[in-house]
Formats: structure tokens, C-alpha cells, sequence
């Protein structure tokens, strides 16, 4: 049996594109700026317009689901982050999305305006990394997973590396082995790991994505 196929909007470098593989997909993302580093097939495109013309994935590009990761600038809680200077895309992305009539998975930061059907934590993973996501289910299943375990020592992947001392007192170093080890992720720079997710969100998500679309994937 053929793989199903993923169209992954706003990929970055492809942290939750390794995830979704690993889970089963055969991966294509597509993000408006260049990502060189991205380890499956990519197109350099907007997302928003990549959707608006879905009715061509059912000939030349047929896709099984669909994840996207819309910039999370405008939803962050804490930093330094000027939020009004960054576009609102989440509500018109979801609205673009059900319009393909395709399964679908939102991913973006804790208070994001979304349903959030799965919450993960690196610990759950046993990452040490300090990185909660959610994920909105187009299917509305809600995942339950563990607490959360902070009480390890965890590295702070977030805005510019803070060097041997970490982001604050307490914390693993902030540098781009330790970001790569706490994010299982090694093939980006440390710009592109300040925006991903860890593959092992995405494989977890993926394996209900698969489960929902009624697909098995040989091991």
C-alpha cells in the first residue's frame, strides 16, 4: 500500500514534516520563504494561496491531510514580542482548510485562538526542552496525555540562543547542540529550531491522523 500523502502549510525547516514521515506520510511542504534545509519535497509558495486553490488537489496534487503551522508571533504570552506588529493568520487558515473537505491539524503556541484537542509537552517525550504546543483536530477527537514533568532540568528553545548560562538560572545550556538534543532534531541552524516543533509532537499526532483516515502503514 502507497503511503498517504501530507501537505505541510508554513513547514519551516521541517521538524513537524520528520514527525508526520516517521508516522507514516509521504511529506510536501510549502512555506513563503526559502527553506534550504527542509528534508522533503518542497515548494516556495503562500500558504493562503496554496489553499484557495485546492480544487487542483484532487488531479495533479492529491493530498491525503493537511498540517499547518501559521505564524505564532501574534499569540505569544511572554517575551519581547511586539504581537501587533505580526499578521493574525490562524482564523483564515482554518477557514481555507475546511474548505478543502480534507482532514486537518492546526499547531501553534498555548492561548493561540484554537481548540486545543492535544496538548504537548516535551516531557512527555522525555525531551528536555521547554516547549508546549497545541494541536487542533479537525475531527475533534481530544487526546489526553500525562502531566507535565518539569522537574528536570530542561534547555529554553526560544528567541536567540542564550549561551552556556541559559535562558534563566537553572536551565541547560541555550546553544545549538543543546537545542538540537532537546528538540531530536539536527539539520537546522539555531534560527530554524527557534521556530519548530519537535518531530515528536508531529509522529504522535500523525499516528491518530492516521488512525482517523483509516490507514495502516506497513512497519
Amino acid at each position: 500500500m502507497s503511503r498517504p500523502r501530507l501537505l505541510d502549510l508554513f513547514c519551516g525547516a521541517g521538524g513537524a514534516a520528520v514527525g508526520y514521515h516517521r508516522a507514516g506520510f509521504d511529506v510536501v511542504g510549502v512555506d513563503i520563504a526559502p527553506q534550504p534545509n527542509y528534508p522533503f519535497e518542497f515548494s516556495r509558495n503562500d500558504a493562503l494561496r496554496v489553499l484557495e486553490n485546492h480544487e487542483k488537489f484532487d488531479t495533479k496534487f492529491r493530498f491525503d491531510a493537511i498540517h499547518a503551522s501559521p505564524p505564532c508571533q501574534r499569540y505569544i504570552r511572554s517575551g519581547n514580542v511586539d504581537r501587533a506588529k505580526h499578521p493574525d493568520l490562524l482564523a483564515p487558515t482554518r477557514e481555507l482548510l475546511e474548505q478543502t473537505g480534507l482532514p486537518w491539524v492546526i499547531e501553534n503556541v498555548p492561548g493561540a485562538p484554537m481548540r486545543p484537542d492535544v496538548v504537548l509537552c516535551g516531557s512527555h517525550f522525555g525531551l528536555p526542552i521547554r516547549r508546549h504546543r497545541w494541536f487542533e483536530l479537525s475531527w475533534g477527537e481530544t487526546v489526553m496525555t500525562l502531566a507535565c514533568d518539569h522537574s528536570h532540568p530542561v534547555t529554553g528553545v526560544y528567541g536567540n540562543p542564550h549561551g552556556q548560562g541559559g535562558a534563566s538560572p537553572g536551565m541547560l545550556p541555550s546553544d545549538l547542540e543543546t537545542w538540537s538534543l532537546g528538540l531530536g532534531i539536527w539539520w537546522m541552524t539555531t534560527a530554524e529550531l527557534a521556530d519548530a516543533i519537535p518531530p515528536a509532537y508531529s509522529e504522535f499526532v500523525g499516528s491518530h491522523l492516521l488512525a482517523h483516515i483509516g490507514v495502516e502503514v506497513a512497519a
